[in-house]
């Protein structure tokens, strides 16, 4: 681990020569006084390398270092997985690769030309990732990284798994992993599910977090042919909205409210824009008529309560009386004290 760390340091040096002795121990989770045995070790094998103190000091490497390391730049199995994983530092913590993603991008770096390292590592400053949502937190995925170690090695995965329908006890056979808006998913094919025309499982959609319980099976997966995950995820997507949002309804929406839209359902919003017509009433003004996709009509009743009074329901009847129900349940909530 000394020795990995001892790399680590030179490679981070060798891109920025003047570190913070703090600025290391948080970037490899030790104390300072590691760091300060490790530039001792580093300094005794010869390399020149030393902690410069006061004002604007820190740990300094010497000129005339980069081609010395190229030779020992070399990717171990653990980091070759953290490739593609090098830029989304989240992703690849949650995985369980966030220390190989690490040194997957300093050793990266450092095979540049002085240059190219530079620019690169002004990029990794000045650009940051952030796959959250607003007002999200992560979620704590504590199976995440035994589901992963199960999809490197291709084996089947027994798991207790909590949907809207309950607990249900599954075995799958894992065919990847998507992290999409802050979330991730599993894509499995399910023993005992519809088949598809080739005559293996139908992959379907898991969320991680609704996982309560994982044990890794000695059986293998066999991957059905010609699956891509890349190719897949798209159309999963897609079916998923086209079943969810199955349905349909008639609104009256001003320009607020198709601003509102926009912010918590651009699905919706598109859609909107691609059906609108002058609303026929004058009183109206600049609203829209138009059309929206939406959910079992108790759950869109409540999703369309959060455009208040900048959307009226045309049709169906029975989605708006659900509106006007819920509106009523609403302010019935929310009597003053006192009033009758």
């Amino acid at each position: 681990m000394q020795s990995s760390r001892l790399l680590s340091i030179l490679l981070r040096l060798q891109l920025r020569p003047r570190v913070s002795a703090a600025e290391l121990a948080r970037e490899f989770e030790v104390s300072v006084r590691t760091v300060y045995r490790d530039v001792d070790a580093l300094s005794a094998a010869g390399v020149p390398v030393y902690a410069q103190r006061g004002r604007g000091g820190g740990i300094v490497l010497g000129p005339g270092w980069r081609k010395p390391l190229a030779g020992l730049v070399g990717l171990t199995t653990p980091e070759a997985r953290g490739v593609p994983l090098a830029a989304l530092r989240g992703a690849a913590r949650d995985l369980g690769l966030g220390v190989e993603a690490a040194d997957v991008q300093l050793k990266l770096l450092a095979s540049l030309p002085p240059d190219a390292a530079a620019d690169a590592a002004r990029i990794a400053d000045r650009i940051h990732v952030d796959p959250l949502p607003w007002y999200h937190r992560p979620e704590t995925l504590p199976l995440l990284p035994v589901l992963a170690a199960a999809v490197w090695r291709g084996r089947q995965v027994r798991v207790c798994y909590e949907s809207w329908d309950g607990e249900a006890e599954r075995t799958l056979a894992p065919l990847g992993l998507v992290l999409k808006g802050g979330l991730w998913y599993l894509v499995a094919a399910a023993a005992g599910r519809p088949r598809t025309a080739k005559g293996g499982p139908e992959p379907r959609t898991y969320r991680v977090s609704g996982i309560r319980t994982l044990r890794e099976l000695p059986r293998p997966v066999q991957r059905p042919a010609g699956f891509v995950l890349a190719s897949h995820w798209p159309q999963a997507v897609a079916q998923f909205e086209a079943r969810l949002m199955a349905g349909r309804a008639t609104v009256r929406l001003s320009p607020e409210g198709l601003r509102i839209l926009r912010a918590v359902q651009p699905a919706a919003a598109e859609l909107a824009l691609s059906t609108q017509r002058p609303c026929a009433s004058p009183r109206h003004g600049c609203w829209i008529e138009a059309e929206l996709p939406i959910e079992a009509e108790p759950y869109a009743a409540r999703q369309l309560l959060r455009l208040g009074t900048e959307v009226e329901v045309l049709a169906p009847a029975s989605l708006r009386s659900a509106v006007a129900a819920e509106a009523r349940a609403v302010a019935r909530r929310h009597r003053v004290q006192g009033r009758v």
